[in-house]
C-alpha cells in the first residue's frame, strides 16, 4: 500500500507518503511558487509511481472523491475561480494536469462537509475549517489516542492550526469533528485578516476577489515586509495574535466544554515566542500540547492527509477515518 498526502499551503506544498505504513517515500516541502512555475509536483508524484492514492489538494473540500469525477462546479466549490488570484490559477492547473494523467487522487471534506457537524452550526458558514485543517485533525485524533492510550472513539480536544497565512480552530468530540472557525471567519492570521467586520466588507471598493483574505494580517499590521520570526520584536502584533486565538478557543468551549486536551500545530508553532505565550493563554481551559507529526520535514496536514488516504483504503487508520465520517471509497464510485 503506497499512500502520498499533499498539504497545497500559503506558503509551501509539503507532501509526505508512506509505503505499508513502515517506509517513507517522500517527506519535503517546496515552496508554492515554485509549484506554480513548472510541473515539479507533478513529476514528484509521478516518480513514486505507483501509487494506491493520493489526498489531493482540496481547497474548502467536498464529499470525498476520485479526481476522474471532478467536475468544473467541483473546482469551484475547492476554490473560488477568480482569474485575479495566481494561487488559484496554480492549484486548477494542477488538478486539471492530474486528472489528464489519470492519477489516483481523491478530493476529501472540509469542515462544512461532514455529517457530524450538526447542521444548524453551518448556518450562514462556509469557512469553518478547509480540507486540510480536517487533514490535521486525523493526525491530532491519531497523536492523542497514542499518547493517552485511549481509542480514537476517546479522544476529545480543541485543534488549533495557526498557518503560514491562516488560522483554524476546530472542536473534536469522541474522534469526530462537531464544530470549526475556518481562517476567513476567525482569529486573525499572519497574512490573513480572519473574520471580517461586515460594515468593513460592504465599504471596500469593488471589485473585490479572493485577495482581500490575504491581507489584513499581523503582517499588515506591522506594517513593515516581515517574515514570522521578526514578530519577536512587535510585542503587540503577539498580543494581537495570542488574543484573538483565545477568544476563538473559549468561544468553540461553548460546543465543547469538556476538552481533554487543546492542541497546537502550524508552522507559527516553528517559534517558541510564540508557543509560550499561547500556552500561558490557553491553559487555563485544558492542557495544551503541540501536535507530534509523523514526519521529519512536511507539515501536520501533509502527514494527516497520508493518514486519510491510508484509511480510505482500509489500512491501519481505517477506524479513524470511519469514525470521523470522512467517507470512504466506495461512496465514491
Amino acid at each position: 500500500m503506497r499512500v502520498v498526502g499533499i498539504d497545497p499551503g500559503t506558503f509551501s506544498f509539503d507532501l509526505f507518503g508512506m509505503e505499508d505504513n513502515k517506509k517513507i517515500i517522500i517527506d519535503e516541502s517546496i515552496k508554492s511558487e515554485e509549484i506554480f512555475k513548472n510541473d515539479i509536483l507533478i513529476e514528484k508524484l509521478e516518480e513514486l509511481m505507483p501509487l494506491d492514492i493520493i489526498i489531493g489538494p482540496s481547497g474548502y473540500g467536498l464529499p470525498t472523491k476520485k479526481i476522474e469525477n471532478m467536475s468544473e462546479m467541483d473546482i469551484a466549490k475547492m476554490i473560488p475561480l477568480d482569474t485575479k488570484v495566481s494561487v488559484n490559477i496554480g492549484i486548477k492547473k494542477i488538478l486539471l494536469k492530474m486528472k489528464h494523467k489519470k492519477m489516483p487522487v481523491y478530493f476529501t471534506p472540509g469542515v462544512i462537509n461532514i455529517k457530524t457537524v450538526p447542521s444548524y452550526r453551518k448556518w450562514n458558514r462556509f469557512d469553518m475549517g478547509t480540507s486540510d485543517k480536517v487533514c490535521c485533525v486525523a493526525l491530532g485524533i491519531k497523536d492523542q489516542s497514542d499518547r493517552l492510550e485511549i481509542p480514537v472513539k476517546k479522544t476529545s480536544f480543541v485543534y488549533v492550526e495557526i498557518g503560514y497565512g491562516f488560522t483554524a480552530v476546530i472542536a473534536v468530540e469522541n474522534g469526530k469533528i462537531i464544530d470549526g472557525i475556518g481562517g476567513t471567519n476567525g482569529s486573525i492570521g499572519f497574512l490573513a485578516c480572519g473574520g471580517m467586520d461586515a460594515e468593513n466588507a460592504i465599504r471596500l471598493k469593488p471589485p473585490l476577489t479572493q485577495d482581500i483574505v490575504f491581507k489584513g494580517g499581523l503582517r499588515d499590521f506591522v506594517g513593515k515586509n516581515i517574515e514570522p520570526e521578526d514578530l519577536i520584536d512587535c510585542k503587540e502584533a503577539i498580543l494581537l495574535l495570542a488574543e484573538s486565538i483565545e477568544k476563538d478557543v473559549a468561544s468553540i468551549l461553548v460546543s465543547l466544554p469538556d476538552a481533554n486536551e487543546i492542541i497546537l500545530s502550524g508552522r507559527l508553532m516553528g517559534y517558541d515566542f510564540i508557543i509560550s505565550e499561547l500556552k500561558y493563554r490557553l491553559k487555563k481551559y485544558a492542557p495544551v500540547k503541540r501536535v507530534r507529526k509523523l514526519s521529519n520535514i512536511a507539515k501536520e496536514a501533509a502527514c494527516g492527509a497520508y493518514i486519510i488516504g491510508e484509511g480510505l483504503l482500509g489500512g491501519r487508520y481505517s477506524k479513524l477515518v470511519e469514525n470521523m465520517k470522512i467517507g470512504s471509497v466506495r461512496d465514491t464510485d
